[in-house]
This record gives C-alpha cells, sequence and structure tokens, in this order.
C-alpha cells in the first residue's frame, strides 16, 4: 500500500459534455396514462422541464469552477480510489473536520459551506471557531470514480476515512455527515475513538431499543409523530432503497446508459427537498460524467450486507434538524448515542448544507466548539 497522495484538477473533456447534449437530444420519452403524474413517481412534465433545463441552460463548466477554487487530491485506500477537497484554515487552532455526503448527492451538497467553516473570519463569522475542511467523494461516487470491487459499504468506508485522516497527519478531528454520511461520521467515531472528537449529522437514523417492548406506547407525541413519518415514508415512498439494496446492478445497465433515465430515478429522493434545478442538475451531473451511477448506489446492498455494530456509540454526537427532511426520534438516539446537541430549524430540508448553508454550518460551529 503506498500513502502517495496526488493533486488533482477537475478537467471534464469536451466530448463528454457533447455526448451528453446529443443523448439529451435523442430522448426517448417513457409514454404517461391520463392520472400517471400523481402517486405514480416523478411525472414525465417534470423529467422533461430538468431536461429541458439541463440541455439548454445548465452551466457545467460554471461548476467545475467552483470546485477548483479549492485544492484537490485523490489518494488510493483499499485498492480504492478516493477523491477529496481539502481546504485548509488560515487559522491557526483550526479544527480538522471530515465531511461525507449521502446518495444520490456528492460532494457538491458542501460547497457553499466550506468557505464559512474554513474561513469564518473572511465571511464575517468568530475565527475561533475554524476548520481545516476534508470533503472526499465516497468511494464509488463521482470523482472518487467506480469502485473495482464490492464491499463498500458504510463500515468499510469509515475505515478508509480515519486511513485518509491518518495520511492528512491528523491526529485529532471532527466529523460530520447527510444521508449516507449520517452512518458514516458517527462509525468513524467507533473506528477511530482516540481520534474523533465529535460526528455531526443531520438524521440519526437509530431503531427503536431491542430490550423495550412496550417502546412505541412510551413514546412523546413528538416522537410518535417522527415515528409515524419515518414509518410512512420507508412503507410508502423508499421503493428506490429496496431495489438498489437488492438488485442494484440490474438497475445499473439503464441508470448507466441513459442521462435522462438516471435524472429520473435520482430525482425521486431529491424533487421534494428544497433544491432548485441547478443544485439538482449538479449531483446527476456528476454521476453521469463519471460513470458512476451504478457503483453509487451499491452502497445500500453494502450496508444491508454489513454486521451491524454492536453497543452503543460513546463518540459524542451533534444532530440539526431541518423540517423539510425526515424527522429522527430523539428518544432512540439518546437510548443508542452519546447525544450532546441536538437542534432544530424553521427552515430547511435534507441538503440543509446546500439550502441553508449558513444554519447548518453554524450548528457545526456551535457543536464542536462545544466538544473541542
Amino acid at each position: 500500500m503506498t500513502d502517495e497522495i496526488r493533486p488533482y484538477r477537475l478537467e471534464i473533456p469536451e466530448a463528454d459534455l457533447a455526448d451528453l447534449r446529443e443523448r439529451l437530444d435523442r430522448t426517448k420519452w417513457a409514454p404517461e396514462p391520463a392520472g400517471g403524474d400523481q402517486g405514480y413517481g416523478v411525472s414525465v412534465g417534470r423529467v422533461r422541464e430538468l431536461a429541458e433545463h439541463w440541455r439548454h441552460r445548465y452551466d457545467w463548466r460554471a461548476w467545475e469552477r467552483r470546485f477548483n477554487r479549492y485544492p484537490q487530491f485523490t489518494t488510493t485506500i483499499d485498492g480504492s480510489n478516493v477523491h477529496f477537497l481539502h481546504a485548509r484554515s488560515p487559522e491557526p487552532d483550526a479544527i480538522p473536520l471530515l465531511l461525507s455526503h449521502g446518495w444520490p448527492g456528492s460532494v457538491a451538497e458542501y460547497l457553499a459551506a466550506v468557505g464559512p467553516l474554513s474561513d469564518p473570519r473572511a465571511h464575517g463569522l468568530d475565527p475561533s471557531i475554524a476548520f481545516d475542511v476534508v470533503l472526499p467523494s465516497l468511494p464509488g461516487f463521482g470523482f472518487s470514480g467506480p469502485t473495482a470491487d464490492t464491499g463498500w459499504g458504510p463500515q468499510r468506508i469509515a475505515r478508509a476515512w480515519a486511513e485518509l485522516m491518518r495520511r492528512l497527519g491528523y491526529a485529532r478531528y471532527g466529523t460530520a455527515g447527510n444521508d449516507w454520511g449520517s452512518r458514516i461520521a458517527p462509525e468513524v467515531g467507533r473506528v477511530a475513538p482516540e481520534q474523533v472528537i465529535g460526528a455531526h449529522v443531520t438524521q440519526t437514523w437509530d431503531p427503536p431499543p431491542d430490550d423495550d417492548p412496550q417502546w412505541i406506547a412510551e413514546l412523546s407525541p413528538k416522537d410518535k409523530a417522527a415515528w409515524d413519518a419515518f414509518h410512512h415514508y420507508f412503507t410508502d415512498e423508499a421503493s428506490y432503497g429496496v431495489v438498489q439494496a437488492q438488485q442494484p446492478q440490474t438497475l445499473a445497465h439503464a441508470l448507466s446508459d441513459s442521462p435522462v433515465g438516471l435524472l429520473g430515478w435520482n430525482a425521486q429522493a431529491m424533487h421534494d427537498h428544497g433544491l432548485d434545478a441547478d443544485g439538482i442538475l449538479t449531483h446527476v451531473t456528476i454521476h453521469w460524467l463519471t460513470g458512476t451511477a451504478g457503483s453509487a448506489i451499491r452502497i445500500y446492498a453494502e450496508q444491508a450486507r454489513e454486521t451491524p455494530a454492536e453497543g452503543r456509540n460513546p463518540v459524542p454526537l451533534g444532530v440539526a434538524q431541518f423540517p423539510g427532511d425526515l424527522p429522527s426520534i430523539r428518544v432512540f438516539t439518546e437510548h443508542r448515542r452519546n447525544l450532546v446537541s441536538w437542534n432544530e430549524y424553521d427552515r430547511g430540508g435534507h441538503y440543509a448544507a446546500q439550502e441553508v448553508p449558513e444554519l447548518w454550518a453554524g450548528d457545526v460551529r456551535q457543536f464542536f466548539a462545544k466538544v473541542r
């Protein structure tokens, strides 16, 4: 194994963008019956609207320039290529902070927050809380490229992240994440408990306690409402997760060949979460241009194949809840985690760092001020 870290600059060949435009022009649209735009999945009208924006107004090169404002690198960990942004703070006592995104997101989730986190003084914020931001693309996602082997679930990714931070020379650091990143960030604390000072997440996904058969009757009204919303979502709206957990390679053939097919599939998990067209399309474009649509969905299958970690996770945990996101159930979190901070906001959704970066970054700053 080599610890080599290689400089990286994002430069998508123009031929790849031309191919995308040509494929969009040749889209064969799915027929839609009367009433098929309600309750049957993402409508043809919505996908057409996004595809038109993608073809005629979306500016990938502008996003490419945003990425290239920050130093980027790649390294090989456990046989997989890992891409990451590394924004060092000018503040001398900055806290190293490892960020993890989810699916169908990408590192673009955090671009708007990197500046305020790494250089708070330049953004009118208290410089005593600043961060050296490490923002990797999950293995199999985006600029990390497709994984060559299976097994890249949250636990293996957490081990890779601990190795990445070791290579960067960070002996103590914090972690934060959203979606799959909300699973990965605390898991890094299990892998490297002496190094991780705390984990900040936007969802907790904790199951009910297995030692209390009366748990549902003991829920507060607020936690009961959160449980009902959680149960409804996974019963009635999360069919994509079942497919991706059971037969990801079957789906990968379609997602890897059709940009509009990829757009329609990924949009189901983003269309009600407050992102504008450019926000949605940036994530989809990254998956398309890097050929990672098929490998990214495999994380669902890999997580299902991992042995769940046992025992209470001791890493100090901060939770930020946003109204447009699936609510977490606080009593479950208190049962299984070392909960230090829990804040609820009146704006923002599932992609809070992208939608309301000032609120999300403020919560991160507040949490790590407590645990540093």
